[in-house]
């Protein structure tokens, strides 16, 4: 009976995607973290993407709760924030049935996330752990070349940037930027007041991540 649910949901999530077969929505989660920060990245980013990869992504992302059927309906989910983030089993169960239908997750750490989200990811996929990605991936490879891999665009802690991945049958699901912070990088120029070489990398890497989505 519960593969026979997925089945159908798998069905319905494809029906979806034909009519919004190039959106991307914020996920909002529960917990007390910001799901809101970097109000101006996304837009900004899918501004980038429908000028330079001629895109044609509606410029103002809608927002979809985790456990909301509604998350069908994009092909692509933005996640960020700083602190805590909480997911019910009925929330995990309804993030896994998306995932494994066809749909994909990038989350952004904006700081002081990645103990939670680890966490939380354990009740969507106990079977499975996050996997750096190598500097070879395509993802890296796309529209634009970062033959070292994740760019740093915020010192944060000072660690190395790290892309992690959870993979479904040797597809990438889920894509975890960590010490990049590419959030802050898309947002407006006067937010963080990075220069220009820092923000078009940040935006280049998004439109990387965006292409190989939707190129998959």
């Amino acid at each position: 009976m519960k593969q026979l649910v997925v089945i159908i949901l798998m069905f319905n999530f494809y029906l979806a995607e034909s009519s919004h077969a190039q959106e991307i929505a914020i996920l909002k989660y529960g917990g007390g973290g910001d799901w809101y920060a970097n109000p101006t990245g996304l837009p900004n980013l899918i501004k980038f993407c429908n000028q330079q990869l001629r895109t044609t992504i509606d410029p103002k992302p809608q927002t979809v709760e985790v456990g909301s059927a509604n998350i069908f309906q994009y092909p692509f989910l933005h996640m960020t924030g700083h602190g805590n983030i909480f997911f019910t089993e009925e929330e995990a169960e309804n993030l896994r049935t998306y995932l494994l239908a066809g749909g994909f997750l990038h989350i952004d750490d904006n700081y002081g996330m990645e103990p939670y989200l680890r966490k939380e990811l354990a009740k969507v996929f106990p079977d499975k752990e996050l996997t750096e990605l190598g500097v070879d991936h395509p993802i890296f490879r796309q529209q634009f070349q970062f033959p070292k891999g994740l760019p740093k665009i915020h010192e944060h802690d000072g660690k190395r940037p790290q892309a992690f991945g959870l993979f479904e049958q040797n597809r990438l699901i889920l894509l975890f930027t960590f010490e990049s912070d590419l959030g802050d990088g898309w947002e407006d120029p006067e937010v963080h007041n990075d220069p220009q070489e820092v923000r078009l990398k940040a935006l280049q890497m998004g439109a990387n991540i965006i292409s190989y989505v939707f190129k998959s």
